[in-house]
């Protein structure tokens, strides 16, 4: 097709942006990889999702989803260095370059994704924010709370779910801010709120923690959609790419019936679902396109599993947090969760 005056212009106007676009993508990339290592950050200890374990290593949903992201780089998946942020402190690290890419059960919202120019990646958990509360405090719904303290995270969207909440119901409440975690346990425990707000799924992991947990009942009401997701800066276009393909091939093995146990044999012949092929590396160049080496996603999942073998290992019915699939289940299977196809 024949271009335009104006075609030319547009298209010569839009060359240097494009050229600042491709430079800030590289940079990420290029730094994690002369560093040796990603820097990722995660929660500052949340029981399923990013905690240290007995012998001090750090491990949880969001932590594999940085693994899976050393291990497409490096074909290392322990390459990784964890920098624990709090509610307040992530957005600013991401920002600085402080860490390179942020796995913290952190909510996909429409200010976070444009007036704070983070990237969201995906989604690696749907959740919904909830109330726990003591079994003493005698209450079995969350419109039985007017005139409570809640402790609440500052710097997050439960804040604000929490004063939309009752507000809409015609309640009061005092509320107890806490900064961190560990923060919202003492005082929760303490007595010194009656009521602990956050996602439903950090609530279960915070009450399997506890000395008692039959001793406190998460109430049945959840308030707010609170989509969980990896996030990268804005602008680092091919970074993007592998942190979300990355969290994609996770989802992609489960739907496929790729586990760590079965991936090298799978790889090891043609399979008759060529996406199978695609996503094991041994058709196509899927791996090139993105800056990686064929058998990326293989390592990823050789190294941490699929989806299903993640979210079962940290937060599953075996574990003491104990969680069904629920809207985290496949798509496949009456759930949300979905991949765009390896093709």
């Amino acid at each position: 097709m024949t271009q335009t005056k104006t075609t030319k212009y547009l298209l010569a106007a839009a060359a240097p942006l494009a050229v600042m676009a491709t430079g800030a993508a590289a940079a990420t990339l290029d730094e994690v990889r002369e560093a040796g290592k990603l820097k990722c950050g995660i929660h500052e200890g949340l029981a399923g999702f990013a905690a240290p374990n007995a012998e001090g290593q750090w491990e949880g949903l969001d932590v594999d989803i940085c693994r899976a992201v050393a291990a497409a780089v490096f074909g290392d998946s322990e390459a990784v260095e964890y920098i624990p942020v709090t509610g307040s402190t992530r957005f600013t690290a991401l920002a600085s370059g402080e860490i390179d890419m942020l796995a913290r059960t952190t909510t996909w919202t429409f200010s976070r994704d444009t007036d704070l120019k983070n990237e969201f990646v995906g989604i690696n958990f749907y959740d919904g924010q909830g109330f726990m509360v003591p079994t003493a405090l005698g209450v079995t719904s969350a419109l039985e709370l007017d005139g409570t303290t809640v402790c609440v995270n500052t710097g997050t969207t439960t804040e604000l779910n929490l004063a939309d909440y009752f507000s809409a119901n015609g309640m009061s409440y005092e509320p107890v801010p806490i900064e961190t975690g560990a923060e919202a346990q003492q005082q929760f425990l303490s007595g010194s709120c009656d009521v602990f707000t956050g996602d439903s799924s950090g609530l279960a992991a915070n009450r399997a923690t506890f000395p008692n947990p039959d001793d406190y009942v998460v109430l049945p009401e959840i308030v707010s959609k609170e989509p969980l997701g990896p996030a990268v800066r804005h602008g680092d276009s091919e970074w993007e790419d592998i942190v979300r393909w990355s969290l994609n091939a996770l989802i992609t093995a489960e739907e496929l019936g790729v586990t760590s146990a079965n991936a090298e044999a799978l790889a090891s012949e043609p399979q008759a679902n060529a996406e199978i092929n695609r996503l094991l590396g041994t058709e196509g160049d899927l791996g090139a396109m993105i800056g990686v080496e064929a058998d990326w996603a293989k390592t990823i999942i050789m190294s941490v599993g699929n989806y299903s073998e993640v979210f079962e290992r940290h937060v599953g019915v075996n574990t003491p947090i104990g969680l069904e699939r629920g809207v985290n289940a496949l798509w496949t299977q009456g759930g949300l969760l979905y991949s765009p196809p390896f093709r």
